[in-house]
């Protein structure tokens, strides 16, 4: 007995004690877990691929070869500048399934090479990037490639910022990425235009994952939630996977934060001119209604479908220049003017989807300078684009309800702690 108690308390002493920075890592499954239990099965989504097994070790005689790409490389260039065959590239980059990849690489990404005594390619890893690798090994018949993929932890992270002049500005005050701005924005564009909404004293709060792989900071993974205040008014952003696999983002009612139609359909730097139907032409000086809006931005800006639709029209006027005309459904049409090329397989007839790129900006037809000229109409009636009421997606199936409200509750309760922390952090 004496023996069984001076274990017990060597055991407690050294778990407790135990400086191990791993065992408090703040990561999103240990957060989760220590929120209180639900009714429904409260397991998060899988956002990773699918973990493979790495290959077996290389044959110890084989010779191993790293090549960094660089500028104006391609396959055949690094391969031969390695005293290796013109055969061989032809070979493993015809190879199956997935041969066709090593034929677009990209300056940064490396491969590595295993060479056996007689000089003959045997494996090749190309890494596409610190999770993914492709793995080439040579057989009777050639080559056969596969994608491994690795897991990385997935760490909570938080970030608040008020915004004084614009969001990147406030954003990257944060701590926030570019990338992980546009993200934020892509969110709430429905809702909020990031050019002419936002106010001095607009604020976000975003609750995202950081990604380590073998202990280093890789990059960044999903938004989880975010909250943005516009003007007074709260915009709150869950996101969830449903029972398909399908990730969108949702309000917390289950109502999608995306509408039928993107309010703009281009990333503009002005608004050139606006809807007014007593608008005096600027090279025919005389009144002619403007039914529509310009938005001015540099020439081969993409420009987007702003829903879902077929293309009615895609051809080109001496007034109109190169325009689009996208027909959704049976009550809204869209139109897109001064266009200086279309987009890849836009023709009459073809189907688009929301935010397809379906041209680039120009300065075509009767245009002083490039801008986007884009009209609106509702039952054939032309509406002002910044102002009419867009019809929403689809929302949470009923049938998904139960289980969306049980992943988006933990969610809230995250990020409405970390809002408490803020306020009070901001109150001292």
């Amino acid at each position: 007995m004496i023996g069984i108690l001076a274990f017990s308390m060597l055991s407690f002493v050294v778990a407790e004690f135990s400086d191990d920075p791993d065992e408090h890592r703040f990561t999103t499954d240990s957060v989760l877990l220590d929120l209180p239990p639900v009714q429904q099965d409260l397991t998060l989504p899988s956002l990773a691929p699918e973990v493979v097994p790495l290959a077996a070790k290389p044959a110890k005689h084989w010779r191993e070869i790293r090549a960094t790409v660089k500028s104006g490389d391609s396959l055949a260039v690094i391969l031969i500048r390695n005293g290796l065959s013109a055969q061989d590239v032809h070979a493993v980059s015809n190879s199956k399934p997935i041969g066709s990849r090593l034929r677009s690489i990209f300056p940064g990404q490396e491969l590595t090479f295993f060479v056996d005594a007689q000089g003959t390619l045997q494996r090749l890893n190309y890494s596409t990037g610190p999770l993914d690798t492709l793995e080439y090994h040579r057989t009777d018949a050639g080559f056969t490639g596969r994608l491994v993929s690795n897991e990385p932890e997935r760490v909570l992270a938080y970030k608040h910022g008020t915004i004084d002049h614009s969001l990147f500005v406030a954003s990257q005050r944060a701590g926030l990425s570019d990338g992980m701005t546009m993200r934020l924005a892509q969110i709430f564009q429905w809702d909020v235009d990031f050019v002419l909404d936002i106010r001095p004293g607009d604020a976000f709060f975003v609750l995202y994952e950081d990604l380590y792989y073998n202990d280093e900071f890789i990059g960044y993974g999903d938004i989880l939630a975010a909250e943005f205040v516009n003007q007074g008014d709260d915009y709150r952003a869950m996101q969830y996977v449903d029972t398909t696999g399908t990730k969108d983002y949702y309000a917390p009612s289950g109502a999608s934060m995306r509408k039928a139609f993107l309010r703009t359909p281009v990333e503009f730097s002005r608004i050139s001119s606006n809807f007014n139907l007593r608008r005096v032409h600027p090279l025919f000086k005389t009144v002619q209604p403007h039914r529509g809006i310009d938005y001015a931005a540099p020439r081969g800006t993409p420009i987007l479908a702003a829903g879902d639709g077929r293309i009615a029209t895609a051809s080109k006027t001496q007034a109109n220049g190169n325009y689009i005309v996208i027909q959704h459904g049976e009550q809204f049409v869209t139109k897109y003017l001064h266009l200086s090329k279309f987009g890849r397989g836009v023709k009459r007839g073809a189907k688009v989807s929301q935010g397809q790129v379906i041209g680039l900006v120009g300065a075509t037809g009767w245009a002083t300078a490039p801008h986007l000229h884009y009209e609106f109409l509702k039952n054939q009636v032309h509406r002002k684009p910044r102002t009419v009421s867009l019809p929403d997606a689809e929302p949470i199936a009923s049938s998904e309800m139960n289980r969306f409200k049980d992943h988006v509750n933990q969610y809230a309760v995250l990020l409405d702690d970390y809002k408490n922390q803020v306020t009070v952090a901001l109150a001292r």
